[in-house]
């Protein structure tokens, strides 16, 4: 599998079989500051299933994927590292909060929920590829269609012959051949976008279905129907015509196009197999699921919903409406603050399917310093390009930044600390009135510098009361 790694000076095409370990945590280097014990277990992980891959079919399935528990506070990197690793991966990637799952029997979502989720993103990645491959041949059929709707074509007519003096005279031929430079001329003018404005009448297909109630004591995420897929079954596929501009029509003829040309039996085919063998969940927020049962109280059923978590991380085969889809090989990473609980609180069987834990550390104040600085797409180069666009050009010394860092290290210090999402409150604070007045000042130029973060945050940070609600 082929990726295209950001960031390289070269923009070339690397394969993922190519990364070695330290490579990737270069790579996740570029978005994530810190963290090294985390980024290491995750770049093995990935490793792990590269080699998974090479070996003999018998071997491979019986190596289990090694799923990671991430411990640490709120907005030092967790979510993060697992998503990028999963784009850097081109694995289907899903985010789930435990504490929305619910016991067997409660009202809620049930945890295969999480798998059918999985699926429904595989099947979009891998329906986005194929678009790419048809989309050139699908531009070109809705050309013909266009054309065929704009100049309809001549049937062929029998040829008008006559015997005098022995010629014979075709007069179908020179029809069609003028009917051809014709159409070669509206083809032209299409291109050009001569004829956008020109109005045509195609038909379309009606998405439009009876309503009607479906009672079941399964919840919907259960039933294995695909009702939009049965519907037009049932009830036929109705078209109506209708008038729109060339450049609109010629839009909905390449989607419909892009549908006829995609076989999604073969794309369900291939998701399927990603999601079994390269799929990764990030499960989050485990530690609102720990802690052993008082038999009493509003928690009632946190040690079930780990119960029937077990299944689906030790490996179990989930129905979806695409098929039977095992979970024996999908990584999973499960993060959590463990500011109450701790990991030996979950059940002894869900803590054997974690084997690999790392801690992550709270974010220090030079920490804060690199994230405004080093990644691609930092909160200051994000800021520079949104003013960008209003005609502003911004400016951070570096002793603005500096001193953004030291603000946030000591509200997060002094209040609740939240990590890197401190960074954008304060920001916000600062940036307050360069963004309010910014569509006023096109063609201007702002530095912000250490005097400017002070007066916009000293009054706020003083007030330790006011700083918990604003900052």
């Amino acid at each position: 599998m082929a990726i295209y790694l950001p960031g390289t000076a070269e923009e070339e095409q690397v394969t993922l079989d190519e990364l070695t370990p330290r490579e990737i945590v270069t790579e996740l280097d570029k978005y994530v500051i810190g963290q090294k014990d985390a980024k290491r277990a995750v770049a093995i992980a990935l490793r792990n299933r590269m080699r998974r891959q090479k070996l003999a079919p018998e071997m491979a399935e019986e190596v289990i994927p090694k799923n990671i528990i991430m411990i640490g506070p709120t907005g030092v990197g967790k979510t993060e590292i697992a998503r990028r690793l999963a784009k850097l991966a081109n694995s289907p990637f899903l985010k789930v909060e435990a504490s929305k799952f619910t016991e067997v029997g409660y009202v809620g979502r049930d945890v295969e929920s999480m798998i059918r989720d999985l699926v429904e993103i595989a099947i979009e990645m891998v329906r986005e590829e194929k678009l790419e491959d048809v989309s050139d041949k699908a531009e070109l059929n809705a050309e013909e269609r266009l054309l065929d709707i704009l100049l309809p074509p001549i049937s062929p007519r029998p040829a008008d012959s006559s015997s005098a003096g022995g010629v014979v005279i075709d007069a179908g031929t020179s029809l069609t051949e003028s009917s051809s430079r014709t159409r070669e001329k509206l083809r032209q003018q299409l291109r050009e976008g001569k004829l956008d404005d020109r109005t045509v009448e195609i038909e379309t297909r009606e998405r439009n279905f009876p309503s009607f109630e479906i009672i079941s004591n399964q919840g919907v995420e259960e039933m294995d129907v695909n009702l939009k897929d049965m519907l037009p079954n049932i009830f036929g596929q109705r078209t109506k015509k209708r008038k729109m501009k060339v450049n609109e029509a010629f839009e909905y003829l390449i989607q419909e196009e892009e549908q006829r040309l995609i076989d999604m039996e073969q794309v369900t085919r291939v998701a399927i197999d990603r999601v079994e063998n390269s799929g990764i969940i990030f499960l989050d927020e485990i530690d609102k699921i720990a802690g052993r049962e008082s038999g009493h109280g509003p928690d009632v059923s946190r040690e079930g919903v780990q119960r029937d978590i077990l299944p689906i991380v030790e490996g179990t085969t989930v129905n979806t409406r695409y098929g039977m889809v095992r979970t024996d090989h999908i990584l999973f990473v499960a993060a959590g603050a463990f500011h109450v609980s701790k990991p030996s609180d979950l059940i002894p069987e869900l803590q054997g399917r974690f084997p690999i834990r790392v801690e992550l550390q709270s974010l220090t104040r030079e920490d804060f310093v690199r994230i405004l600085t080093e990644p691609k797409s930092s909160l200051t180069r994000q800021y520079i390009a949104l003013l960008e666009t209003e005609g502003v050009k911004l400016e951070f010394t570096p002793d603005a930044l500096e001193e953004v860092a030291r603000f946030a290290f000591r509200v997060n210090e002094g209040t609740e600390n939240i990590g890197a999402r401190r960074l954008h409150t304060i920001m916000e604070r600062v940036l307050d009135e360069i963004s309010f007045e910014a569509p006023e000042k096109k063609g201007e130029q702002f530095k912000v510098d250490a005097a400017y973060v002070q007066k916009m945050l000293s009054e706020i940070v003083k007030d330790q009361d006011l700083s918990r609600y604003i900052l």
